[in-house]
C-alpha cells in the first residue's frame, strides 16, 4: 500500500499548480485598462452559400489572434506570464520569456484584417467579396468573428499574349501554360504563371531577364462575371553564352584541394552553352553536398560589347582533418550506463571529397536483476571504419543519369565485442552500399549491395547454459539459435518519401539465397546435428524480410497537429533458418511503439512474460504491427504537449516452445493488439528534441483469466500500468 500511496502523493500538487495557472490567466483581465478588452477567440466564417471556401486558410490573413491555448482549451502561455511580478527581478523575466502576454482587442487591427481578407478573397476570384465583423463582448473578454461574403466568382473570359520579341514568342509556344480561358480568375495563378514563364527564359540563355518585365491587364465584365486577360512582355531581350569556365580558392590557401575531374563532374554549366539558372543552382548543390567543401560562389562577368560571360567558381574547403570527442548516457530497459566514442575523419582522403572516419567507442551499463552470475555489468568496446565517396562506384552507368542524382557509395568494417554476465559476443560486420536521391524530388533510395555478418560466441556462463540452453524443460528454440555462431549474407533495397505532410518508408532484404545456391550446386554436406549447410562450419541464415513505415499530417493549425503512423513488418526465416537471427527480429513497447509498455516488455501475441530474465529473447517475434495517432501542440515558451492513443503487438509465423500464444492467426488479430493511451511533454530546441512520454495500458492481450488485467482502461492501477520513456527526437 506504501508504493501505491507513493504514486498519488504527487497528484494534489500538480492538480494545485494547474488550478494556479488558470486563476492566474484569470487575474489578468481585473488588471486591464478601462475599455480595453482581452481578444479571447476569433473565428472566421462563410456565409452559408460558400462553405466550401477554406476558412483555414484565410484565418493566417487576420492581424490578431486570441492567447494560444493548451490543447485548444487552456491557455496555459497566458497563465505563466500572469505568474510574473510587477518588478524586473530574474524570476519574473524568465516567466515573461517563456509565457505570454495578453492579446488585448485593437480595432484599428480588426479593420485592417476585414480589408486584407477582402483582397485576399478578391485575388482568388471573387472580386464582389465583402467582409463582415462582429464582436461579442462579455465582462472584460471579447470574441471576433469575420463574416466573409465571397459573392460570385469571376472566370477568365478571354485571353490574349502580347510579346513584342518573336524570338521569345516562339519560345513560349513550346511550354505548358497555367492560364486558360474558362478558369477562376486567380491572382495566385497569375503570379505562378510569371514566375514560370520567368524561370524558363532564364534557364535558356536569358541571364538578365526578370519577372518584373512580364505585366498583365484585366477588363472585368460584371454582368457575365467574366474577366477579359491580357499578358504582355515587352522589349527586346538578349541571349547570353558562356565563354568560359574558371576554378580558384577563395580560402587562405591558393592550392584549391580537388581533382579537375571531380571539379569537372560537379560543374553544370557548359562553356560555350547558353546560361541556365537550373544548371547554376545543380551546380551550387552537388559543390554544397560535397563534405571537403565549406563555401561556394559563383560569379559571372560579362565580356565588353558581348553577349558573352565568364563564370568564375570561387571554392572554400574545410579542413580536412577532425578529431571529436562525444559522452553519452545510456539506459536499456532500465539499465543505467555511460558510453563514450572518439571519432577521427578525413573529408578529402583522396582529394576528391571522399570521406574517411575511424570511430572507438566504450560503453558500461549496470545490470539489475540478474542471480547467480559472477558479475553484473556489462561492457562494450567497438571499432568502425567507413569511407564514403560522393558519387557512384558503380560501372555500365551512364554521365547522365549520375549527373541527375545526388548519390554516395559507402564501404563499411566494424567489429563489435560484448561482455554481458550470462556471455561473450563478438560481431564482424562488413558492407557496401549506395545512397541517391533525384534532385529536385522527395524520394531517396538505398541499396545495399552486399553486407557481409559474422557472430561469434566466445564464452557463455556456466548458470546461463544450466538454466536456459541445456535445461529440456525451458528448452527455447529461438534462445538457442541466438546463442549460437551465425554468419549472416545479406541484400536490401529501401525507399523513401517526405514532402513535409507525407513520409513514408520502405525496406525489403533477403539473406542466404546465393549461399543456399551454391551449396547445392556444390552439393556441399549438412551438419549432422542441425541438418544446415555451413560455411566454414558456421551455419548461415536465410531469410527474407520487409518493412513498411507510413506518416501522415492529418490536420495541421498555428499551433496543432494531428498526425497519424502505421507501421508493419514481416520477416520470415526458411531453406537453411528456422528461426530469425536475434537482430532481425521485431519487438514492441518503448518510446516510438505501444507507449503503455516498456521496450520489450510487449508480445508475442498474447504471450505472457513467466520469469522476466530472457523476456528480451522470448518476447520478439517475426512480424510487427504499430497504428499511432498523436495531436501535438505548442503549449508554452520551448515547451510543446501531446495527447496519443496507440495500438499493435508482435506476433510469430511458426510455434516455438516457451513463446506459447505468440504465433499470428487472422481470427485473433484484433483481440492480440495491445492499446494504450497517454500524454507527453516536448522540449523543443530547434536542432533537437527531448521527448518525455506518459504511457497508460488500455487493453492488454496477455492477462490472467478472472483478473482485472485485460483491460486496465476501466480497473487503472498506475503501479502495473504506467511507462515512462524518455527520447531524443519525434516518434514518427
Amino acid at each position: 500500500m506504501s508504493r501505491k500511496r507513493d504514486k498519488y502523493r504527487y497528484l494534489p500538487y500538480i492538480c494545485l499548480s494547474a488550478a494556479a495557472l488558470l486563476v492566474c490567466s484569470c487575474t489578468v483581465t481585473r488588471d486591464l485598462p478601462e475599455g480595453s478588452y482581452l481578444l479571447d477567440d476569433v473565428k472566421v466564417v462563410a456565409d452559408g452559400k460558400y462553405r466550401d471556401i477554406s476558412t483555414s486558410q484565410l484565418k493566417g490573413y487576420v492581424r490578431q489572434k486570441g492567447n494560444s491555448r493548451w490543447f485548444s482549451a487552456v491557455k496555459l502561455p497566458l497563465g505563466v506570464y500572469a505568474l510574473a511580478g510587477k518588478d524586473s527581478s530574474w524570476v519574473n523575466r524568465t516567466l515573461r520569456q517563456m509565457g505570454e502576454a495578453p492579446v488585448i482587442y485593437d480595432s484599428v487591427q480588426a479593420q485592417m484584417t476585414c480589408k486584407d481578407l477582402q483582397q485576399a478573397l478578391q485575388n482568388k476570384g471573387y472580386l464582389d467579396a465583402q467582409v463582415e465583423l462582429y464582436t461579442d463582448q462579455k465582462k472584460h473578454k471579447l470574441d471576433a468573428v469575420y463574416v466573409l461574403h465571397p459573392g460570385q466568382p469571376y472566370f477568365v473570359r478571354e485571353l490574349e499574349y502580347e510579346i513584342e520579341d518573336t524570338t521569345v514568342a516562339r519560345l513560349m509556344k513550346h511550354r505548358r501554360s497555367l492560364l486558360h480561358p474558362g478558369m477562376q480568375f486567380s491572382v495566385e495563378t497569375l503570379s505562378a504563371e510569371r514566375n514560370q514563364m520567368t524561370q524558363h527564359l532564364q534557364n535558356n540563355g536569358y541571364f538578365r531577364f526578370h519577372k518584373e518585365y512580364i505585366t498583365y491587364a484585366a477588363q472585368k465584365d460584371e454582368q457575365q462575371h467574366g474577366v477579359n486577360l491580357k499578358l504582355r512582355l515587352q522589349q527586346q531581350h538578349k541571349v547570353y553564352l558562356i565563354d568560359d569556365i574558371a576554378y580558384e580558392s577563395s580560402g587562405e590557401e591558393q592550392r584549391l584541394h580537388l581533382r579537375p575531374k571531380v571539379l569537372s563532374e560537379n560543374t553544370f554549366l557548359e562553356a560555350g552553352g547558353p546560361y541556365s539558372a537550373e544548371k547554376l543552382q545543380n551546380t551550387y548543390n552537388h559543390f554544397g553536398r560535397l563534405g571537403a567543401v565549406k563555401y561556394t560562389n559563383i560569379a559571372f562577368e560579362q565580356q565588353p560589347d558581348t553577349t558573352l560571360l565568364n563564370a568564375k567558381i570561387q571554392i572554400q574547403t574545410n579542413k580536412p582533418s577532425t578529431i571529436s570527442f562525444q559522452p553519452e548516457g545510456t539506459n536499456t530497459a532500465g539499465d543505467f550506463g555511460a558510453a563514450a566514442s572518439l571519432t577521427y575523419q578525413n573529408r578529402n582522403l583522396f582529394r576528391g571529397s571522399e570521406t574517411f572516419s575511424l570511430q572507438l567507442r566504450g560503453a558500461y551499463e549496470a545490470i539489475k536483476g540478474l542471480e547467480g552470475y559472477s558479475h553484473r555489468n556489462f561492457t562494450e568496446y567497438s571499432v568502425e571504419t567507413r569511407l564514403s565517396f560522393p558519387r557512384f562506384i558503380m560501372p555500365f552507368l551512364s554521365r547522365s543519369f549520375r549527373r541527375r542524382t545526388l548519390a554516395t557509395s559507402d564501404l563499411s568494417l566494424i567489429y563489435d565485442t560484448q561482455d554481458r554476465p550470462e556471455f561473450h559476443r563478438r560481431v564482424l560486420t562488413a558492407g557496401w552500399s549506395y545512397q541517391w536521391k533525384p534532385q529536385n524530388h522527395h524520394d531517396s533510395y538505398r541499396f545495399d549491395l552486399v553486407n557481409l555478418n559474422y557472430v561469434f560466441m566466445p564464452w557463455i556462463s556456466e548458470t546461463f547454459k544450466k538454466e536456459y540452453l541445456d535445461n529440456e524443460t525451458n528448452y527455447n528454440a529461438i534462445l538457442r539459435y541466438n546463442y549460437e555462431d551465425l554468419f549472416i549474407m545479406r541484400m536490401g533495397f529501401g525507399y523513401a518519401y517526405n514532402n513535409g505532410h507525407v513520409a513514408l518508408k520502405a525496406n525489403v532484404e533477403t539473406a542466404g539465397n546465393l549461399l543456399n545456391i551454391s551449396s547445392k550446386l556444390l552439393n556441399a554436406s549438412k551438419n549432422s546435428e542441425t541438418g544446415q549447410y555451413t560455411l566454414f562450419n558456421i551455419a548461415y541464415a536465410q531469410y527474407v524480410k520487409g518493412d513498411f513505415d507510413y506518416t501522415q499530417e492529418l490536420m495541421r493549425g498555428t499551433n496543432d497537429q494531428l498526425v497519424f503512423h502505421i507501421g508493419v513488418g514481416l520477416a520470415y526465416p526458411y531453406g537453411n533458418s528456422t528461426v530469425l537471427p536475434f537482430e532481425k527480429r521485431y519487438f514492441s513497447g518503448g518510446a516510438n511503439s505501444v507507449r503503455g509498455w516498456t521496450v520489450r516488455s510487449l508480445g508475442p501475441g498474447r504471450y505472457k512474460d513467466k520469469d522476466g530474465r530472457i523476456n528480451f529473447i522470448t518476447q520478439t517475434g517475426d512480424m510487427k504491427l504499430d497504428l499511432n495517432a498523436e495531436y501535438r501542440t505548442k503549449l508554452f515558451w520551448k515547451f510543446n504537449g501531446a495527447l496519443f492513443v496507440d495500438a499493435g503487438n508482435i506476433w510469430t509465423f511458426r510455434d516455438y516452445n516457451g513463446q506459447e500464444g505468440g504465433r499470428f492467426t487472422f481470427s485473433r488479430l484484433l483481440s492480440d493488439l495491445a492499446v494504450s493511451y497517454g500524454m507527453g511533454v516536448r522540449l523543443n530546441f530547434d536542432y533537437f528534441i527531448l521527448r518525455f512520454d506518459l504511457g497508460m495500458k488500455a487493453v492488454n492481450p496477455a492477462f490472467e483469466i478472472e483478473s482485472d488485467d485485460h483491460y486496465p482502461l476501466l480497473h487503472p492501477r498506475l503501479s502495473r500500468d504506467l511507462a515512462f520513456h524518455f527520447a531524443v527526437g519525434m516518434p514518427f
